[in-house]
């Protein structure tokens, strides 16, 4: 059995501790006997016979008829599948995606089902190309359905293409992909990398339109979720879910098939990244000083496309088809025996080091807007029950934090930074004023309809992403981080950790208890 997390007491025989920091990491020592961390269980056991386990999920699901059952000739059947944002890093093909499709794809054929579209759930994000489109399906599945225009991505900005399928009774309008909506089937292939993916959130964000999404993306949802892993204490998920109830009353059928992965992530040479500090062999030391020399040396543009070249070996831990809520309740469970940790009690301040990669940069660029959604809304809410660190706390994140966009990928990003932030930084005060002209910007939608770039008010969810952190801390350091860049965010930049934490005891004493958010691999702290 692999070990589970749990939470170590540092003293003055813990060796350093490992960071993060953007396509690099750095060692550092945490004062001993008020410094915890906390490390995630080790990856579970993936399933052994992965096409068999998935043809039985498809065949036995929950609280549904079998699939084949729901397949009949003359029906529209739309296939839905999670986009370039999962997994993080991109998966060793076959992707578990493709190996999903291909089995419900067998099974229409058998059933003489000619009418299939299969659809990229983008929501406002980018565009998938050919390259990463092929990789999460496959070239079997990419060139059978590609051509004929039969597997294509999600737009969000064509009306004649979208369906208004009514209102929640708190007024939060639905419309969704218009193909989707009046398909027969709709089946739902989701990848659940973290707790906070699946059930009603695939399709009620994945294949909706901005008319819908600005009713759960916005300040008051993100600011009332009381972390977006814990689905019943987020506002986010109530919302989705709300807006699920209203596409079955529509009579839209959804067959959801959730996928879980162990939390293997890193390739040999990195295999290292993922271990416990006292536990690395010498050769892991070695490799550690060896690619931080190397990293040191290699200009940046390079250390990017090394590591977005890297390929993960994760594996399915398990399957689970049917009915989305019944679905959804046993996957959570798995993603929990994966990644939860059992921690006592708040800290004073949080350290975190940021990586090279977001669900946002596939690809690309980890802008500055990327980096404080990654630490302040992924990182942060990376807890059930309560925070990592105590209301008025302070955290400390690692990352060169680069004042560098990708042109293509973020135009919106771009003038987002230079321009709203260059006002303010509050999330209210901006979603007021700012995000209604760069949501309607008609440049912004041509460059996500036609281009690669994530739609105008894309830089705004980020921000509003990170706005139940920002009002629940004190401050936010940022060590290593260009200074100019740090400070357009409204952060505190420190140019060692030492120096983060002299700065830090302004705000919460002398004296403070430290915690630091061991990843990889990802977890889950269960605060009691």
């Amino acid at each position: 059995m692999p070990r589970p997390g749990f939470v170590l007491e540092v003293d003055r025989s813990t060796p350093p501790l490992l960071f993060w920091r953007g396509e690099g990491f750095s060692l550092e020592r945490l004062p001993a006997g008020r410094t915890r961390v906390v490390y995630g269980p080790e990856p579970l056991d993936p399933v052994k016979d992965v096409d068999g386990t998935i043809r039985r999920a498809l065949l036995e699901p929950v609280d549904s008829d079998p699939l084949p059952a729901l397949l009949f000739p003359g029906m529209k059947l739309t296939i839905a599948f999670d986009d370039v944002s999962l997994p993080l890093p991109k998966m060793r093909r076959p992707d578990v995606r493709q190996r999903v499709i291909e089995a419900v794809l067998d099974l229409a054929a058998e059933a003489g089902v000619d009418d299939v579209h299969i659809i990229a759930a983008l929501a406002l994000h980018r565009r998938m190309t050919e390259a990463e489109l092929r990789h999460a399906v496959g070239d079997r599945v990419y060139d059978a359905f590609a051509p004929s225009g039969r597997l294509y991505n999600h737009d969000a900005e064509d009306p004649d293409n979208l369906s208004y399928l009514g209102s929640t009774p708190n007024g939060e309008e639905v419309e969704i992909n218009k193909r989707a909506a009046e398909s027969d089937l709709l089946v739902y292939v989701n990848i659940n990398l973290v707790a906070m993916d699946g059930g009603w959130k695939s399709t009620a964000t994945g294949l909706a339109s901005y008319r819908s999404l600005r009713h759960h993306h916005n300040v008051s949802t993100m600011q009332q979720s009381r972390s977006f892993m814990d689905r019943h204490r987020s506002e986010l998920h109530h919302s989705n879910w709300r807006m699920g109830q209203v596409i079955q009353d529509a009579g839209v059928t959804v067959f959801q098939i959730e996928t879980t992965l162990n939390t293997d992530i890193f390739p040999e040479p990195f295999g290292f990244l993922a271990k416990r500090e006292w536990e690395w062999s010498p050769r892991d030391r070695g490799t550690y000083v060896a690619t931080t020399k190397a990293l040191k040396r290699t200009p940046e543009r390079v250390k990017r496309k090394i590591f977005q070249s890297m390929e993960s070996p994760h594996q399915m831990t398990g399957v689970t088809a049917g009915a989305v809520d019944a679905v959804h309740q046993l996957t959570t469970e798995r993603v929990h025996q994966q990644q939860l940790v059992p921690v006592e009690g708040q800290t004073d301040i949080l350290t975190m080091g940021i990586p090279y990669i977001c669900p946002y940069n596939v690809d690309s660029i980890m802008n500055p807007i990327l980096v404080m959604c990654t630490g302040l809304g992924y990182y942060f809410n990376f807890y059930r029950g309560r925070p990592l660190v105590r209301e008025g706390g302070v955290v400390i994140m690692t990352h060169p934090t680069y004042w560098d966009f990708h042109p293509v990928h973020h135009p919106s990003y771009i003038d987002f930074f230079e321009q709203v932030l260059a006002d303010t930084t509050d999330p209210l005060e901006i979603e007021a004023r700012y995000e209604k002209q760069f949501a309607e910007d008609e440049w912004y939608r041509h460059l996500y309809r036609t281009s690669y770039a994530y739609h105008g008010v894309h830089p705004f969810y980020m921000w509003y992403w990170g706005a139940h952190a920002m009002q629940h801390v004190g401050r936010v350091i940022i060590v290593g981080g260009d200074p100019r860049a740090v400070r357009r965010l409204g952060f505190t930049p420190a140019s060692t950790m030492d120096d983060a934490l002299e700065m830090a005891t302004d705000t919460v004493g002398r004296h403070p208890t430290i915690t630091h958010l061991h990843t990889p691999p990802l977890l889950l702290a269960d605060v009691q």
